[in-house]
């Protein structure tokens, strides 16, 4: 069964190298933004060269809105200011030149930390553009049902059923002892 998304805008992702003082690694990888819209630019290519750096339109990704993650939005809603997540995974040698590619973008702070506990991608927030936030808004009220808590309420204990309602084996159940 697939979860067919409810709306969906196109992002363009703008990451940025910085060199770091590192052994093992050269380079940092952080986004920074991202741009509303399908860009007519190619991939990798350099926008702006940084102090101790280079920002690259990195690509162009589907942020998608599901009907049933909308909790999640209205927290990020809320935050100050609030963001987009972009997911960064590792790269395959000889790829892209690159040591990461962004693999997904989300407004669910529930779903970034998900891909965050995963341990193998790297979730950066960055800065939700206005025009997002008014249509993760509009999203948000043609869609959001608010879902009130139900405390669970226990069942008393009955020793003659033994624990919780459940009748023990052999207390006069049919095939009991």
């Amino acid at each position: 069964m697939t979860i067919k998304p409810t709306d969906s805008i196109p992002l363009g992702v703008v990451l940025e190298r910085r060199r770091i003082d590192n052994p093992w690694q050269d380079y940092a990888w952080r986004a920074v933004s991202v741009i509303p819209g399908s860009l007519p630019l190619s991939d990798w290519q350099v926008l702006r060269e940084v102090e101790g750096g280079t920002q690259y339109f990195a690509g162009t990704l589907d942020l998608e809105l599901f009907q049933k993650e909308t909790e999640g939005y209205c927290f990020n809603l809320l935050q100050t200011p609030p963001k987009v997540y972009v997911v960064l995974r590792p790269e395959e040698e000889g790829e892209v030149e690159a040591d990461v590619v962004p693999f997904h973008v989300t407004v669910c702070p529930y779903e970034a930390q998900d891909y965050e506990d995963s341990g193998d991608e790297i979730v950066d927030g960055v800065a939700m553009p206005d025009d997002i936030i008014a249509w993760v808004e509009d999203f948000v009220n043609r869609h959001h049902v608010d879902v009130p808590f139900k405390k669970r309420k226990r069942k008393a204990y009955d020793p003659a059923k033994g624990v919780f309602g459940r009748r023990r084996a052999g207390d006069g159940e049919p095939g009991g002892s």
